[in-house]
């Protein structure tokens, strides 16, 4: 099975865990609590801009560990977080208008249009590899765009990427 934790979109050969129901969802549950999946049952699970929702102290390292126990040995998890330090970086730029900066602004606190829009931690790499490293994961890769879904992990501000993409295997 895979897995995309968060998602809408349906797509052949994965399966949508989702906080919230909607027309798409095949399980409605929180990333933190993947008790509803057994040890070493899933190929491959995909998260894009889902982590940074998640308190940094506790919520996150579950969630983590969850996946990473839920993943069958050499499977993969595909993390795409908003990467600070790329916002902070265009915000203090000096080139960007009042409009764009709001828009970092919202990126890095969430859209906050629902009660789980909101963020609670931000990335760099050496954060996120740190995380998932104390996870259990082994191997983590970064990379530019996944290319599976039409979602955040492409998503670009002027010509700059304002993702963190990275793929961690068991």
């Amino acid at each position: 099975m895979k897995l995309h934790i968060g998602g809408k979109e349906a797509k052949p050969g994965w399966k949508i865990l989702n906080i919230v129901d909607g027309p798409n969802v095949d399980f409605l549950g929180d990333c933190v609590d993947l008790s509803q999946f057994d040890d070493d049952s899933i190929d491959e699970i995909y998260a894009s801009h889902v982590f940074e929702h998640l308190g940094y102290r506790d919520e996150l390292p579950t969630a983590l560990k969850e996946c990473c126990r839920t993943l069958k040995p050499g499977g993969r998890l595909y993390v795409s977080v908003p990467n600070f330090g790329v916002l902070c970086q265009l915000f203090v730029s000096g080139v960007l208008t009042e409009e764009l900066q709001w828009e970092i602004v919202r990126i890095v606190f969430g859209g906050q249009t629902d009660p789980y829009d909101h963020h609670k931690v931000g990335f760099i790499e050496p954060f996120l590899r740190k995380f998932l490293t104390e996870a259990g994961f082994s191997e983590i890769e970064r990379v530019e765009e996944f290319g599976l879904f039409d979602d955040t992990s492409s998503m670009k501000l002027g010509p700059h990427l304002i993702s963190l993409n990275v793929i961690a295997t068991k």
